[in-house]
């Protein structure tokens, strides 16, 4: 009997710590990292990117989390002499579904909107004048799944869904702007997200 009533208290505090991390008033911090750089025959310095975007949610009931990633982008591409950078936004809602007490499926709807300039770049990878503008601002629904090994970790495998982009390039010289709109639908499962949520 022993024995029963502790397995019972074992599984019992099992079930509550998987379930508590997507209760109300929890929080989340991810964020997405990324670096790459390409050396390009004839060029004097290779092309750099890098991208750092925290992002922190808040539970405000059970499973519905609301938050935003803030952060910076920043794209050199020398061979072809232009350097983009941008502040990044992108509020989010996530909703989470219980499939069993680690496993939970998520959807969630970001709206990233970036802001930032375009700038020549001379032979040797320097930044000169500013030449544009950027501004882009799109919606995205995607689908997902964590995993929860533990009470505070969340592993999870997402696809990008479908999304919809305005993008805006103003001219410094001229003022002119050139638009474009994009919708599409991009769930390739073999190129998915990876990531890690911390929940506390």
């Amino acid at each position: 009997m022993k024995k029963l009533l502790l397995s019972l208290v074992a599984v019992s505090a099992l079930a509550f710590s998987t379930q508590a991390q997507t209760e109300k008033g929890k929080f989340m911090l991810g964020g997405n990292v990324g670096f790459s750089t390409t050396k390009v025959d004839g060029a004097n310095k290779s092309d750099l990117s890098f991208k750092v975007i925290p992002s922190v949610g808040y539970f405000v009931s059970d499973n519905f989390a609301i938050g935003t990633g803030v952060g910076y982008t920043y794209d050199k591409t020398v061979s072809k002499k232009i350097l983009n950078q941008a502040f990044e936004v992108a509020p989010f809602g996530r909703y989470y579904v219980g499939l069993s007490d680690q496993f939970k499926f998520f959807g969630q709807l970001s709206v990233p909107m970036s802001f930032g300039n375009n700038k020549v770049l001379d032979a040797d990878g320097n930044s000169g004048a500013k030449i544009a503008s950027t501004t882009n601002i799109g919606v995205n629904v995607a689908p997902g799944f964590a995993f929860f090994p533990t009470k505070k970790i969340g592993i999870e495998f997402s696809v990008n869904g479908l999304g919809y982009a305005n993008s805006s390039i103003k001219d410094e010289a001229t003022g002119n702007k050139v638009k474009a709109n994009g919708f599409g639908l991009d769930a390739n499962t073999f190129s998915p997200n990876l990531g890690v949520q911390f929940h506390f």
